[in-house]
């Protein structure tokens, strides 16, 4: 019984079924009644808070945590981040994904736009973590280091995004107030006296110094989700990165590998409610401004990337371990997957409800990169990782 239900749950997140049930049922609920749609997520249940905050504020923040756990096991010895200089080539890339798709914004709109669109170049510079981790791990394989490298570009992304939005975006009602990430800082100073302390659970570093972590962001009107983005990188680890077999096969021994253990399918089960909360976008009126948002995405992001990349190794930082040229490609692909983050951006970019409308469904368009990066990845017969008993992961082609 308990292995069936294990086989179940590894199906369920293998094909990221919960989140694209989440986006699935949003977008008929909105668009059936974008009211009671609305009415559900938006409307507040305690006092100020609502499901919308519940979800994005709170949940999210172990989702990010999950990400951070994983690019930290790639920058462990035996690791695909590892030598440091593996490094710099995901952070270059990151720059190419964020100022190639403002570019070809610019570009495309000046051909097929309007002036009243040129506020929103920002909107398609934003990866959606949440999509692109879930489409690595299904067409590259959970264990494949273009897992970590988008994640690395994700994280940083998101924040690249937050400085778009504090400078050229601004809340006139939340603006930014930076004195109240001390915090934060203050969160991270207690967790490196922690870890120096040897403090092996946890459990303190994610309810005293994730709390503080968080309430520091929160107030300062940033993204409160990334609070434990800052705390992950100093939980007790192994100093080497072994390779990962089957789920539940060896006991995880430090504060990383039991954090990720028992938050894992918590974080993959629950981005069902993420898709829920962020997808509900109405299908409304389809004109140019959702094309340029849509292939500013996708030709931007994958060219940006791939250009950035190549550049880093030419100048001597390569890619991570066992990743190639065509696996770059893809994962430029699937980082085109800007859904949620370039809702928010629209919604900030236009005060026009029509204009809205419209980024919005190049953003929605854009989860459709996950079906090109398929496509994309057959063509090129890429090979997935997969796990074998007792055994290092194992390449097949993708068929």
């Amino acid at each position: 019984m308990f292995k069936k239900s294990n086989k179940i749950i590894n199906y369920l997140k293998e094909f990221s079924i919960p989140l694209i049930s989440g986006v699935i049922i949003a977008l008929i609920w909105a668009n059936m009644s974008d009211e009671s749609y609305r009415r559900v997520i938006e409307d507040n249940i305690i006092g100020s808070i609502s499901f919308h905050f519940l979800i994005n504020e709170i949940f999210m923040v172990f989702f990010f945590a999950i990400a951070t756990v994983e690019i930290k096991q790639s920058l462990l010895p035996g690791g695909y981040l590892n030598p440091i200089k593996r490094v710099i080539n995901p952070i270059l890339s990151t720059f190419g994904g964020v100022i190639g798709p403002a570019v070809i914004y610019v570009v495309l709109n000046h051909f097929i736009g309007s002036s009243q669109y040129i506020n929103g170049w920002g909107i398609p510079t934003a990866t959606d973590i949440a999509l692109a981790w879930l489409a690595a791990r299904a067409i590259f394989g959970s264990d494949h280091p273009a897992v970590s490298f988008l994640l690395l570009i994700a994280i940083i992304d998101d924040g690249i995004g937050l400085i778009i939005i504090a400078l050229f975006y601004p809340d006139p009602a939340n603006p930014v107030s930076a004195a109240w990430l001390l915090l934060t800082l203050a969160a991270m100073m207690l967790s490196w006296a922690m870890n120096k302390k040897k403090i092996t659970s946890y459990w303190p570093y994610i309810l005293i110094c994730g709390s503080l972590s968080w309430t520091g962001l929160y107030l300062s009107h940033i993204h409160a989700a990334l609070a434990l983005v800052f705390i992950i990188p100093f939980l007790p680890h192994k100093k080497k990165e072994p390779y990962k077999l089957f789920e539940g096969q060896v006991l995880p021994t430090s504060a990383l590998e039991k954090f990720e253990k028992e938050f894992s399918t918590f974080v993959d089960m629950g981005l069902f409610l993420f898709g829920l909360t962020n997808a509900g976008v109405l299908i409304s009126g389809v004109n140019n401004l959702t094309w340029i948002v849509f292939m500013s995405l996708l030709i931007g992001k994958t060219g940006g990337i791939f250009t950035m990349s190549y550049v880093a190794m030419l100048m001597g930082f390569p890619l991570p371990k066992g990743m190639n040229k065509k696996e770059l490609f893809t994962a430029g692909i699937i980082a085109s997957m800007g859904l949620t983050v370039a809702l928010f951006l629209a919604g900030s970019a236009f005060t026009d409800i029509d204009m809205q409308g419209s980024a919005k469904m190049g953003a929605l368009f854009s989860a459709g990169a996950f079906v090109v990066a398929f496509i994309v990845s057959k063509a090129l017969r890429l090979k997935k990782t997969i796990k074998q008993k007792n055994k290092e992961p194992a390449l097949e082609i993708i068929k």
